[in-house]
């Protein structure tokens, strides 16, 4: 009878270790998997922001630093729909007539009618419990020339919101350490560039 209830009790000293075991494998697993769901979204909201700035400075000769004057424009800023068709006159075939066909709303170009997204919202990082992108604007010179730049920043600690602390610590550490930032952005305030760190 003792025999019978040590093994009992040994066997489920064993399966706890198993799921223990197991558990701490799959931790980083499940949190590897959760992260790249979440970047995937947030990407899309740093390339809808690109993609609004420069559709701004194509109107406006600059960058905006403020979500506000962005949406704003989105809702109100018109773009011309061109087609163009070859010169009837050119025999070579290199001469075009452009003819604009009408305009669109900025926020229709971006985001389609009906919208896929609600852009109101664009300033909000997704899961970050209502924390914001933040998005500045200015001029720098590079090689003796002003050139227009533009960044929109998501920290991990706002898109990882209720993740595993110690792994985001040691995230942005090693970010850190490399001197790169640790988080997703598009845009530099330094460089005269657009790219995504994640490209």
């Amino acid at each position: 009878m003792k025999r019978t209830i040590l093994q009992i009790v040994l066997f489920i000293i064993i399966v706890g270790l198993a799921w223990l075991v197991y558990d701490s494998i799959m931790q980083p697993v499940r949190f590897n998997k959760e992260k790249n769901r979440r970047e995937k979204l947030v990407i899309q909201y740093l390339k809808d922001i690109r993609s609004a700035e420069l559709l701004f400075k194509q109107l406006n000769g600059r960058y905006t630093g403020s979500f506000d004057t962005l949406i704003q424009f989105m809702d109100s800023a018109q773009i011309p729909v061109v087609k163009m068709i070859p010169d009837p006159t050119d025999t070579t075939f290199t001469r075009t007539i452009n003819d604009t066909l009408g305009y669109v709303r900025v926020a229709d170009s971006l985001f389609g009618n009906p919208p896929r997204m609600n852009y109101h919202n664009l300033a909000i990082i997704p899961f970050s419990n209502n924390q914001k992108f933040e998005l500045n604007a200015g001029v720098i010179e590079k090689g003796g020339v002003k050139v227009n730049v533009f960044e929109a920043k998501a920290p991990y600690d706002a898109y990882l919101y209720g993740m595993d602390e110690q792994t985001i610590i040691n995230m942005k550490a090693a970010k850190n350490d490399i001197n790169r930032y640790p988080g997703l952005k598009v845009g530099s305030m330094t460089e005269a560039s657009t790219d995504g760190n994640w490209e």
